[in-house]
């Protein structure tokens, strides 16, 4: 037998190896039994676990083991990532994702937590065109390269208060699974071109209508914040949709029903 041959037969098993070993790490990381300290967590720092379903619980428990095992923790500004820090982050993009068939969260690597707010510099361009840099102090980040950043105090105090509308966690982990359609436009992937057609038309007349209660300051049940891009609009919404199903449900029904068959979950059943 030839050398190209032993090499292709090399570069075939290699592949073979890269896809079978990464998931049997997978599957070995689902079947290792829930750690009750980690249970602890979830009862202190994300309460609403308490209210869901058994076979809900179930799923969360067995996506945050996954989500765990695959992404890289780290903290800044002094901070030590802990079980808690990491469950706790973890319990809040896992509840955006249970009754799907898909990967925890595939274009995502890096979770970088700071203990509290933290400054970016943004430039900005004034009348003139003169470019100045300026600080800004942020909660939350979502990058398109794979990293998050995520204020934990802000991370702890969101879900703890699991009722009223905000929850710096939900709307950076939304964020990402807009991004997996190619773009942070609003538009996460869907199963169908009809799907996109009923999206686009209950979420645009929603955002729309935002913009307006915002210019005339009339009272919304959604923050102001999402009338900014229909980006943010999505990562807005599904804050209050988890937080404040109830009344979503009852003063924007369409939206509520396109976020319900996204999402796959009714949190009515459970708040």
């Amino acid at each position: 037998m030839t050398s190209s041959f032993w090499l292709m037969l090399a570069i075939i098993l290699g592949a073979v190896a890269a896809w079978l070993v990464p998931a049997y790490r997978r599957k070995q990381a689902v079947k290792e039994p829930f750690p009750e300290a980690w249970r602890r967590i979830l009862a202190r720092n994300f309460p609403v676990y308490r209210r869901m379903p058994a076979d809900l619980q179930l799923q969360l428990r067995q996506r945050i083991k996954l989500f765990l095992h695959q992404k890289q923790f780290s903290g800044c500004a002094g901070l030590a990532i802990t079980d808690e820090i990491r469950v706790t982050i973890a319990a809040s993009a896992c509840l955006l994702i249970l009754n799907r068939a898909t990967d925890v969260y595939a274009g995502l690597h890096y979770i970088l937590v700071y203990p509290n707010a933290f400054l970016i510099q943004q430039e900005e361009v004034d009348g003139a065109g003169l470019v100045s840099a300026k600080n800004q102090g942020l909660l939350g980040q979502s990058w398109s390269n794979g990293k998050i950043i995520l204020s934990w105090e802000d991370v702890l105090k969101g879900n703890r208060e699991f009722s009223d509308g905000s929850n710096v966690a939900l709307h950076e982990f939304a964020h990402q699974l807009d991004n997996e359609n190619g773009g942070t436009n609003g538009v996460p992937v869907l199963a169908s071109t009809e799907k996109y057609q009923h999206w686009s038309q209950v979420l645009s007349a929603e955002f729309e209508a935002l913009r307006q209660a915002a210019m005339q300051g009339d009272p919304s049940l959604i923050n102001y914040y999402g009338a900014t891009a229909p980006a943010e609009f999505f990562a807005v919404v599904t804050e209050v949709f988890f937080e404040q199903p109830k009344q979503l449900a009852e003063q924007h029904p369409a939206l509520f029903l396109q976020l319900k068959a996204y999402y796959r979950v009714d949190p009515t059943d459970w708040l």
